[in-house]
């Protein structure tokens, strides 16, 4: 009677667990980025550590602030390369590499059945391969660091079941906004959700990536997928080791179940300030925009940069545009596939890979009043500048809308 995340818990505390459980639970990887690990390390050194529990199992990727945007931030990120020298950390990856969250799977941290916990809030985009992965502050990844451990409270699990096929024009983006919208930013706080049905069993893995990457913003601890062979063929060859699926038993208890029919989906619009604030686009009156960008971790690999292309081929945006890959990995494949060029010729500009405009830190910000279409997976107020407003989309509709100057609905185009 065990869903995923308590069976994956039981294994990583040794015992037998159930929800609301607490426990202390051995970390299989740990990652903090060039934006956390400043205070992660800071707490560190004051707790008088000199080593790191095993430097193998850490991961830390550069991607807020990179290239470095001030002289702080240059000296912050020195002090961090020198420590994960002296640690002996090999998994670093420095400006260029690309967003945590895109870094981890690719080089075959995110595993099925494992514990994996970043200080990060969107780290819960691991769970797309069937582990259990959540975000903590620094502080808490200071005493991960330390001794490769954390205490936690075993969430209790909600069921969430898609089934259909998207028509054209609707992506996993959509869907996970149509989930957001119907639970709540609060709907699942603390809770691991779930995701079954034929939707889910159709998606590619950038897919099920974008739904696990969202949970956060309805509150969720982790977002989860049951890994199938979709997930073993991804992994095949770049798995960092062994692993050992987990799957919820046919009688595991789940303290709510939501059902979703994806076939009359339309493309979905996340207005300002909240990202439950989710509307289908036909209900949205004709909006004009100052900026498109697409990227982040949430739509910037291969998939959702060859969807803007196959939009953009020919044509000229009609706004400011930026797309940021979300890795070198990714960048490069644009380029061999000649994707990178067809945005290019159609005025896109292409930022180096990382977090780009999401974090509203050092490229990309808009002006007050200023309107931006963005797939990234938060619209906060002040998120990309002061005064500005953002709406969230899938690439597809991001894309159409650059065409435009407007929100469009790309099944126009």
């Amino acid at each position: 009677m065990r869903t995923i995340s308590e069976k994956i818990f039981s294994r990583a505390s040794g015992k037998n667990v159930k929800a609301n459980d607490f426990v202390i639970a051995d970390v299989d990887f740990a990652m903090a980025h060039d934006g956390t690990s400043v205070l992660a390390v800071k707490a560190f050194k004051e707790m008088e550590e000199k080593k790191v529990w095993n430097p193998e199992r850490i991961v830390i990727p550069f991607d807020h602030l990179t290239p470095a945007n001030t002289d702080t931030t240059a000296a912050l990120q020195h002090d961090i390369r020198n420590w994960i020298k002296d640690q002996g950390i090999k998994n670093f990856y420095d400006v260029g590499e690309g967003i945590c969250h895109q870094l981890v799977p690719e080089n075959g941290f995110a595993l099925p059945g494992k514990l994996i916990v970043g200080a990060d809030s969107h780290s819960c985009t691991y769970g797309a391969f069937g582990a259990f992965g959540t975000g903590v502050g620094a502080t808490d990844m200071a005493e991960i660091f330390a001794a490769g451990k954390l205490w936690f409270k075993v969430p209790e699990s909600i069921k969430i079941t898609a089934e259909g096929k998207f028509n054209k024009g609707v992506y996993a983006k959509d869907l996970i906004l149509n989930i957001i919208g119907t639970l709540g930013v609060a709907g699942a706080t603390y809770k691991a959700a779930e995701f079954y049905g034929s939707t889910i069993e159709g998606m590619s893995i950038p897919g099920r990536m974008t739904l696990s990457n969202m949970a956060i913003e309805m509150g969720a601890k982790a977002g989860i997928v049951p890994p199938d062979s979709t997930t073993f063929d991804f992994l095949d060859n770049i798995a960092a080791e062994d692993y050992e699926p987990v799957y919820a038993d046919e009688d595991a208890v789940y303290s709510e179940e939501y059902n979703f029919d994806t076939t009359q989906l339309q493309p979905q619009i996340a207005c300002p300030h909240q990202v439950d604030n989710v509307h289908d686009i036909s209900d949205i009156k004709t909006t004009k925009l100052d900026q498109a960008f697409i990227g982040t971790c949430t739509n910037g690999r291969l998939e959702d940069l060859e969807v803007a292309a196959s939009i953009l081929k020919g044509e000229k945006v009609a706004v400011r545009t930026i797309v940021v890959p979300s890795s070198r990995n990714t960048l490069i494949e644009a380029v061999r596939k000649g994707i990178a060029e067809t945005l290019l010729e159609a005025g896109v500009t292409i930022g180096p890979p990382g977090c780009g405009p999401c974090l509203g830190g050092h490229m990309g910000v808009i002006g007050r009043g200023e309107k931006c279409i963005s797939t990234a997976n938060r619209n906060f107020k002040g998120r990309m500048g002061v005064g500005g407003y953002i709406y969230l989309a899938s690439p597809a509709t991001a894309a159409a809308s650059a065409l435009t100057g407007e929100i469009t609905d790309p099944r126009d185009i």
